[in-house]
């Protein structure tokens, strides 16, 4: 799969995407016009769709929606938001809708987060603020929301990992919830992986691979350059990029993820303009080798 956020990108669509791909995901569209176009071109070469929450632009600070806030208020209008536009995306008929779990993320006090890019203040917590117990009471909640909404709008809710604390990665609530409601699937990112394996001690991307990418209907691709700084956010997945210098062990995490679900989509989620049309065809090759099993490493 590719991305398409911002809008319909024709000169990024006929680049991008190729024949056998399995559709595109779609985030913050600015206006009517780029839906339908979106409409008409998976109608006429048959690919599927998926929208990343939200589908429409709408101009705030907060992209995501807030659904674990500890104020009702956001919470009852974060939910609004979403019904809302899973009535404007009836139209569109999505396979998937993706949201980001946990919002707000849950940081970890013990952790420097300075190089953790965040638009708005409102978006993250400390620990420190939120209870394990209070956190399942409303995750709890939202499983049950997502499973009753998908069953009313056809679509399978995806739940893309943000920064984990250790409420997520060392207790079990939430994969008791995943196993609870198996309608409701996970987004993992290889990028916010290695940038969180990289500032937070205690975290573990290749252990939560390990436990939760079999839960997961889709990977969010790309790479990122983590050293004393975060560099070359989203850039496309090559060989030649090296663990050393601060990239994503890609190899590594896609082996993990071939292991525990041959069923998981890759969605090749990184700025291809920044490479060549070659080295794009190499990143598609490569990352193909990997996780149909012709490369072992």
């Amino acid at each position: 799969m590719i991305g398409q956020y911002g809008g319909f990108d024709f000169h990024k669509y006929h680049r991008d995407f190729k024949a056998a791909f399995y559709g595109i995901e779609a985030c913050s569209f600015p206006g009517d016009e780029d839906c339908r176009h979106l409409i008409e071109e998976s109608k006429r070469k048959g690919f599927r769709v998926g929208v990343h929450f939200p589908f429409r632009a709408n101009g705030s600070a907060i992209r995501d929606a807030l659904f674990l806030s500890s104020d009702p208020g956001e919470r009852e209008a974060a939910f609004e938001q979403i019904r809302t536009e899973l009535e404007y995306l009836t139209v569109l008929k999505p396979e998937y809708v993706l949201f980001h779990y946990p919002k707000p993320v849950i940081l970890d006090d013990r952790v420097d987060w300075k190089l953790w890019r965040f638009g708005d203040r409102r978006e993250y917590i400390f620990e420190s603020e939120r209870t394990l117990s209070g956190l399942i009471e409303r995750s709890e909640f939202l499983f049950e929301w997502l499973d009753l909404r998908s069953r009313e709008y056809h679509f399978t809710p995806i739940l893309e990992f943000d920064a984990l604390n250790r409420y997520v990665y060392e207790h079990d609530f939430f994969e008791n919830l995943l196993l609870k409601y198996p309608q409701i699937q996970l987004c993992l990112d290889t990028a916010r992986l290695h940038l969180q394996d990289k500032l937070d001690p205690r975290f573990d991307a290749k252990a939560v691979l390990r436990k939760y990418a079999k839960y997961a209907g889709l990977i969010h691709l790309s790479t990122v350059q983590v050293n004393q700084t975060v560099q070359n956010s989203h850039y496309p997945v090559l060989p030649e990029l090296s663990v050393q210098d601060g990239w994503t062990p890609i190899a590594e995490y896609l082996q993990i993820i071939r292991g525990e679900n041959s069923r998981v989509k890759i969605m090749f989620e990184h700025r291809s303009d920044l490479i060549t049309e070659d080295q794009l065809q190499q990143c598609y090759e490569w990352v193909d080798a990997i996780v149909n099993g012709s490369v072992y490493l």
